[in-house]
């Protein structure tokens, strides 16, 4: 059904806008509509305490209309004085009412949101680590095993961090070193690790073999 309100920049045409809106809270339908639009653009200012449904209304339709529109104000004016009566309206001016402040975005918006998110740059994905015990053994009860915790802890790479260590004896007199180490997966393997660095000179002077005992992801 039509609903016609005009002079909302006086009192008369606000009690007709507070009587429309008791029990709503847009001028038609369960949302924001072209409606609402077009009446907030003729009140110049929102309605005093004595309309309360159309005080909240009108902060309502603010609302939206400010987070569609966030560009800072620059202090443009209207006046709120009763105009003449105009000519007919244009085909044009006709179409500028049916203008949709809350439509769907056009092909362009989408292409243009398409291009800022591609020109945005990519997250990094985060690399896993893991947990890794280890078993290193001597070559015999001969090797200086302090020695040889030293050379294994000089290793440094990206993505290695070397954790708690402890002696276990391995039999006739013979201990072997076992330590905890940390790794980025993309970073170290720890197969490389073994066969290219702690089995290779100059630490396998003190290193006969190394054994994984433990491998867990964190």
């Amino acid at each position: 059904m039509a609903v016609t309100f005009s002079d909302l920049h006086t009192a008369d045409g606000l009690k007709a806008l507070e009587a429309h809106l008791a029990g709503k809270t847009y001028i038609s339908g369960d949302g924001i509509t072209k409606d609402d639009v077009k009446v907030f653009a003729a009140v110049p200012v929102k309605p005093s305490a004595e309309f309360p449904n159309a005080a909240r209304w009108y902060d309502t339709v603010a609302a939206a209309v400010a987070s569609r529109f966030p560009g800072q104000s620059s202090g443009v004016s209207v006046s709120s004085a009763p105009a003449a009566a105009a000519p007919a309206a244009s085909k044009d001016e006709d179409d500028d009412d049916d203008m949709d402040l809350f439509g769907d975005e056009t092909e362009e918006d989408k292409k243009a949101a398409a291009e800022r998110e591609a020109a945005k740059p990519a997250k990094k994905k985060e690399s896993g680590k893991s947990s890794v015990l280890m078993d290193i053994k001597p070559w015999d009860d001969e090797t200086d095993m302090k020695k040889l915790e030293e050379a294994v802890r000089s290793v440094q790479m990206e993505g290695l961090t070397w954790g708690a260590s402890k002696l276990m004896p391995v039999g006739y007199g013979i201990k072997k070193l076992q330590i905890m180490l940390t790794i980025i997966d993309d970073l170290v393997s720890v197969d490389t690790l073994i066969e290219e660095v702690l089995c290779e000179a100059p630490i396998n002077e003190y290193v006969q073999s190394c054994d994984i005992v433990a491998f867990n992801k964190i």
